[in-house]
């Protein structure tokens, strides 16, 4: 019988494909990729027309000697790495060091893990793609090039251990530079108005906002206008100037892409891109189903494209009319094109089979598993359904010289709202209760004005990071979860409460590279990189072309940072807590656990202890504070100081703020504060939090 061999990228893959294919055929794994450059050396030869110096990654020795074995018996190798540049180089690298001939390669590429799209891909293998390869190429040495050139100027000039990235830089200065919008933000006063109004022959009462006059909008920047506007409109007359009725429609959203599910997966499941990421490829490879084996769940996750085949869409159109009914059918679909290079091979992450709803395999994955998989799957099929529609109602009320405005809207037709309600979707009653025509008679029941300031941008957040990357460009989906792991790791950056902050060592980091490499952390300079890496994939640049154009320049700049940069000393983080050995306050130190407490005396005094990063609350066993810890498996919980004489521990953050029925401990349940104390009832709202 003749022996086929299917080379996969993940051994997750393997079984969930093997079940597919019949007996004549092996699947093996390559754990990934299998040859890169040297991590000893820049590993790209500049004398000779910067030829990359690839040599086998260290620990896959005897998984290639395995693979060659296999290759030898089998009478085809199919390669079938995962459908992008990535996996396309992948692929190369597998034909060279398992020393497939050209004319021996069979690549294939399947957009889901199904039994019908595998097979299908089996009767169209084809060669290799070099333009995917040489883009893959190109961004690899790129990287390389940035990466080895000035992290030595930052170790030298900061402290070992830092590095500098083509993406990840970039990624900080934009970080950066909104920090410095928030530090320069000067609040400006202004005031609102309200006004509530009595109908007459009904007991309702219609509240609306202060628009105006007759010339149009006004905006009221003082404590004087405001006063001057309410005793106008005490004197009246109060009159309905305009009743508008109408409708409009909410578009159901589109389908996934890797950045919209990174945002999404941020705000609704408060999961970080990488955990997204990561969750995401377990449900492409395949879970095990009770009753089905394993299964992948999901289709390919490294897309741009919000494409969805001709198949998938049958398969959503039956499964609206069989759950629904044809009026929840999307309308004929406009094909939304971006910007950018779309990688059309790909779709959108979408569910495989939507027969597998998620609370019929909720017993069958993980908590997060299920909770993404929903998201995806209800996403998906709302982006198949028709719109929403809405009833509109707007109302001109005109009081004393001066308009304000009511405006509602109530859901006429739920349409994709049936299934996924979008994160940002409002309440969308409004304010008007009563029905109003222009000969209704109103007088004015009460006012208030209320001073506010305006607020500085936000702070930047994992998803809010995400969706500035891609709008501006930079990088592509399967860099951000890496870019922002990485800014992190190297403490360039903290994230407290979702938000994403400067460190110091971030800001200097920041300062040097916008000094030094200005061209390296230019946005336009990175995306226009972007548009030559797509040209290469397109064969219309030569890859080489592109590193010999930016070498040069970087060398220069980086013996340039050498000699003129002077060298920043950064202070260890001080604390309270006295060493045992030598009464020095300790200092906060960063290993490869994360932090840890050290004598400052170092070398003569080798004191260190951990780290425990305080939570504010005191332990209401022992008055002990109360700090952070993670469990072997690295769940965070809360813990007691004094552990293990004292055994306090909860999975929900305690509040600083004691219960002010009973004086107990208050810990976060949602966005609700709730009393530890069995004997006390007391639940507090999200105006209660202390952070």
């Amino acid at each position: 019988m003749s022996k086929y061999l299917v080379i996969v990228e993940s051994p997750a893959k393997v079984k969930t494909i093997k079940k597919f294919l019949g007996p004549s055929y092996d699947v093996a794994a390559s754990m990934g990729h299998v040859r890169d450059l040297p991590k000893s050396k820049l590993g790209i030869d500049l004398e000779h027309d910067y030829e990359p110096q690839y040599i086998t990654i260290r620990g896959k020795g005897e998984l290639l000697a395995n693979l060659r074995r296999q290759v030898k018996k089998a009478d085809k190798v199919y390669l079938a790495t995962d459908p992008d540049r990535e996996g396309e180089a992948i692929s190369w690298h597998l034909s060279k060091a398992l020393n497939i001939p050209e004319k021996e390669i069979h690549r294939i590429t399947f957009n889901e893990i199904t039994k019908s799209a595998v097979k299908e891909s089996l009767k169209h293998s084809r060669g290799i793609d070099m333009d995917l390869v040489d883009a893959q190429q190109a961004r690899r040495i790129l990287d390389r090039m940035v990466g080895y050139e000035i992290s030595p100027v930052l170790w030298a000039k900061v402290k070992r251990g830092l590095s500098a990235g083509r993406v990840q830089s970039v990624a900080l200065r934009i970080i950066a530079d909104r920090e410095a919008q928030i530090a320069a933000f000067i609040p400006e006063e202004y005031w609102t108005l309200d006004s509530e109004f009595s109908v007459e022959g009904s007991q309702k009462t219609v509240s609306a906002s202060f628009y105006g006059d007759e010339n149009g909008k006004i905006a009221i920047s003082n404590e004087k206008q405001a006063k001057e506007i309410e005793e106008n409109i005490k004197k009246g007359p109060v009159s309905v100037q305009e009743v508008k009725k109408g409708s409009r429609m909410r578009k159901a959203p589109l389908p996934f892409t890797t950045s919209t599910l990174q945002q999404e997966a941020g705000k609704v499941l408060n999961f970080a891109t990488q955990k997204t990421m990561r969750i995401a490829q377990q449900l492409y490879e395949g879970v095990e189903i009770k009753g089905a084996g394993t299964v992948g769940l999901i289709s390919y996750l490294r897309t741009d494209s919000t494409r969805v085949s001709d198949e998938a869409m049958n398969m959503a159109v039956n499964y609206i009319k069989d759950n629904f009914s044809t009026e929840y059918l999307a309308e004929a679909k406009e094909k939304k094109v971006s910007q950018g290079k779309i990688q059309d091979a790909h779709e959108c992450i979408r569910p495989t089979d939507l027969s597998l709803e998620p609370s019929a395999i909720k017993a069958s994955l993980s908590r997060d598993q299920f909770r993404l998989y929903q998201l995806i799957y209800k996403r998906f099929l709302a982006s198949c359904m028709s719109s929403a529609k809405y009833e509109t109602v707007s109302v001109k009320i005109k009081a004393g010289s001066y308009i304000f405005t009511a405006a509602s809207s109530k859901l006429s037709f739920d349409g994709f709202l049936k299934v996924y309600v979008p994160d940002e979707e409002k309440d969308e009653a409004g304010s008007l209760s009563v029905d109003l025509t222009q000969d209704s008679r109103l007088s004015l029941k009460d006012t208030e004005s209320k001073k506010h300031f305006t607020q500085p941008p936000a702070h930047f957040t994992e998803a809010s990071l995400v969706k500035a990357l891609e709008e501006m460009g930079i990088g592509r989906p399967s860099t951000y979860a890496p870019t922002i792991t990485t800014i992190l790791a190297r403490r360039y950056v903290t994230k407290e409460n979702k938000n994403l902050y400067i460190t110091e060592i971030g800001d200097i980091v920041n300062n040097i590279m916008k000094e030094a490499f200005p061209s390296i952390v230019d946005v336009n300079f990175t995306v226009n990189f972007e548009t030559l890496l797509d040209g290469v994939e397109e064969g219309n640049v030569n890859w080489k072309s592109v590193i010999e154009n930016f070498y040069p320049d970087l060398h220069d700049a980086v013996k340039k940072a050498e000699e003129e940069i002077e060298k920043t000393q950064i202070q260890d983080e001080v604390t309270d807590e006295i060493c045992e050995n030598c009464g020095r306050n300790m200092v906060i130190k960063y290993g490869p656990h994360g932090k840890f407490l050290a004598c400052p005396g170092f070398p003569e005094c080798r004191n260190t202890r951990p780290y425990f990063e305080k939570t504010g609350a005191l332990c209401p066993k022992c008055k002990s504070d109360i700090v952070i810890r993670n469990t072997k498996k690295g769940r965070r919980y809360y813990g007691c100081m004094g552990f293990p004489e004292c055994d306090f521990m909860s999975w929900n953050r305690p509040s600083k703020t004691p219960c002010p029925k009973c004086g107990s401990l208050l810990v976060y349940k949602g966005s609700r504060l709730t009393c530890t104390s069995q004997d006390c009832d007391y639940i507090g709202g999200e105006k209660d939090k202390d952070e």
